[in-house]
């Protein structure tokens, strides 16, 4: 070297060494080398300097570090000399510096210069020589206080994550740690089973198809391997790391490097490390969180069967279960349906909504699952055939012994309103509801046919009783009309008892028919019927009659009469209800002894024909 470029370079020297023992202890070594590149410049009278390193991915030199130019991204590998000067044009040379490290792949130094700035070949040996020392320390001393710093974050991350059994928090401290060991990268998790709402969080849904753009990551998630990819533009590095447990893969942390340079495989261990521990902790989390929503599922179902149980009557059980499942799912309309003889029916207690037309577009599509056979009848957005408000559907079949009694479909507005454990949590709660039910109903059949006769299905005359006695208690008057078909013994004789049954069937459908709901229609005894006609006057239910005398009349097959005799009780009189009966029976006794075929009234004391 000529004395003043030795003057310069160890000027140089000297500079670099303040500029050492200046240089922070956990720097990274790319803001090393970018320092160690603007002192080189500014005392060499450099036009700039560039740093490479060595891709052995992909057998080429990527950029690292610059100062004072605007160097090329990639230099190809195919250089054998240590040291390579040329023209770049005008007055300017650039040099290129193989420099060998020990447990690197070698580095690149590409130097830009002026053609008569005194730089020659000893001054560049020289050069080579001492910055390939420089750089191998620099890069020892970084990945040192790196690698301390780095597994400090990682000790520090587990303990954290381990300590909480909280899903956000372990997702949130992912990003924390990588944030501080690399702030200079960008950060995504992308998960498979994310339900929550984490919007401060940078989540993105795991896309599992090959045509989601997410090839790598879907390599990560679906072989449990770090993946690494370039992009084109903007050229950046990207890393996927999978979260996994030992039970599944979760996720996979997506890490964006503001450069093309691949990551060292000592970054790629130790982000490696990092997932798994997150995946750990992430999986304990999970289950921590599954074993409380079954403990809570569990108690639900037990709530639900108590308070069932409590609600012996059909309609009241499903308006409890109505309100529940609306409770606890978020949903809108709930409705339950009874299978009965090839027909859907409607039970009461369940939402107006499914009462109206509209419904059946819904309840159709539900029929349309089952009968292909598929046993989970869920939709996050139903098919736009059904062009309904609701875009969420769920519904379980009500099964008694393999038997489908019935069906529950459950809706809500809101697309994906509904997950799939809230439709396995509604399986549940409607199999253990089923038999509650199916009780109900027998029990409600077996009331009906204690107080309904068999041969007119109209009620007993034990039912009878029961109603005049608590009207009396409650109502201001009442009347009570018996009746008696004529001449039936000759129907019998004549057609049959058969025919006999049909005549007195036909005459209780004619009474049942002119009566009002609250009325009560009963069996009395042989061709007997009555009839009790709560707060009505006496002079209305003479009309009431008349319309039972005519019908009966004109509508009977073969035809018959019948007579009538009527009896009523007002707050004024001393009547009771046997005494009530006594009258009417008065009454028909005229009635019949004076022709047949006519109503009496006993009023007064008194029969009298109307």
């Amino acid at each position: 070297m000529k004395r003043e470029e030795t003057r310069r370079y160890e000027s140089f020297k000297q500079a670099c060494f303040r500029w050492f023992l200046a240089l922070p202890d956990d720097g990274l070594f790319s803001a090393a080398a970018g320092g160690l590149l603007a002192l080189l410049k500014e005392e060499l009278a450099l036009q700039g300097a560039a740093l490479y390193l060595f891709d052995t991915s992909r057998g080429s030199f990527y950029l690292e570090a610059a100062a004072g130019i605007t160097p090329a991204e990639r230099i190809g590998a195919d250089q054998a000399e240590e040291i390579v000067v040329t023209s770049v044009g005008g007055p300017y040379m650039a040099a290129r510096l193989f420099c060998p490290l020990s447990d690197e792949a070698p580095a690149l130094v590409e130097l830009s210069y002026r053609r008569n700035s005194g730089i020659d070949g000893p001054l560049l040996q020289t050069l080579r020589s001492d910055l390939s020392r420089l750089l191998r320390k620099l890069g020892a001393l970084s990945r040192g206080t790196g690698e301390e710093k780095r597994y400090e974050q990682l000790h520090r991350f587990a303990a954290k994550i381990h300590s909480s059994m909280q899903i956000d928090d372990v997702l949130e401290e992912i990003i924390r740690t990588l944030q501080n060991v690399y702030p200079s990268f960008t950060y995504h998790l992308l998960l498979s089973h994310d339900n929550h709402v984490r919007g401060h969080l940078p989540i993105k849904p795991l896309v599992l198809d090959e045509g989601g753009g997410q090839t790598a990551a879907l390599r990560a998630f679906l072989t449990g391997q770090v993946q690494c990819e370039e992009t084109a533009a903007p050229r950046r590095s990207v890393l996927y790391a999978p979260i996994k447990g030992v039970q599944a893969v979760y996720g996979v942390i997506q890490i964006i490097a503001p450069h093309a340079a691949p990551f060292p495989k000592r970054e790629m261990n130790f982000i490696s490390l990092l997932a798994g521990t997150a995946g750990s902790a992430l999986e304990n989390a999970k289950l921590y969180e599954q074993s409380r929503r079954l403990v809570s599922d569990l108690q639900l179902i037990n709530d639900t069967m108590r308070e069932l149980n409590a609600r012996p009557r059909l309609q009241e059980g499903i308006e409890y279960m109505v309100a529940q499942i609306r409770r606890s799912f978020g949903a809108e309309e709930v409705g339950f349906f009874l299978f009965a003889d090839g027909r859907r029916e409607l039970l009461p207690g369940s939402t107006p909504f499914f009462a109206d037309a509209a419904a059946g577009r819904y309840v159709e599509w539900v029929e349309e699952r089952r009968r292909s056979g598929n046993d989970i009848i869920f939709a996050g957005d139903v098919h736009p055939s059904v062009s309904g408000p609701f875009r969420s559907v769920m519904a379980a079949l009500m099964q008694q012994n393999n038997e489908a009694k019935g069906v529950c479909i459950v809706l809500a507005r809101e697309p994906y309103r509904f997950t799939f454990d809230m439709f396995k949590l509604l399986e549940s709660l409607i199999q253990h509801s089923t038999l509650a039910f199916t009780n109900a109903i027998l029990r409600e059949e077996l009331e009906k046919l204690v107080v309904t006769d068999y041969l007119t299905k109209l009620h007993t005359r034990r039912y009878l009783d029961e109603t005049i006695q608590t009207s009396m208690k409650c109502d201001e008057r009442g009347a009570f009309i018996l009746i008696d078909i004529d001449n039936f013994k000759q129907i019998n004789d004549l057609y049959g008892h058969q025919t006999g049954d049909d005549v007195l069937i036909q005459v209780a459908e004619l009474v049942r028919a002119y009566i009002r709901d609250d009325d009560v229609a009963a069996r009395w005894g042989g061709e007997e019927l009555a009839v009790y006609l709560p707060n009505v006057a006496l002079a209305d239910a003479v009309l009431v009659a008349r319309r039972i005398v005519e019908k009966v009349r004109r509508h009977t097959v073969p035809p018959v009469t019948v007579s009538c005799g009527i009896s009523s009780w007002s707050p004024h009189g001393s009547k009771d209800a046997e005494q009530l009966f006594k009258q009417a029976d008065a009454a028909l006794y005229m009635a019949k002894e004076t022709g047949k075929n006519c109503i009496f009234v006993h009023d007064h004391s008194q029969p009298h024909k109307v």
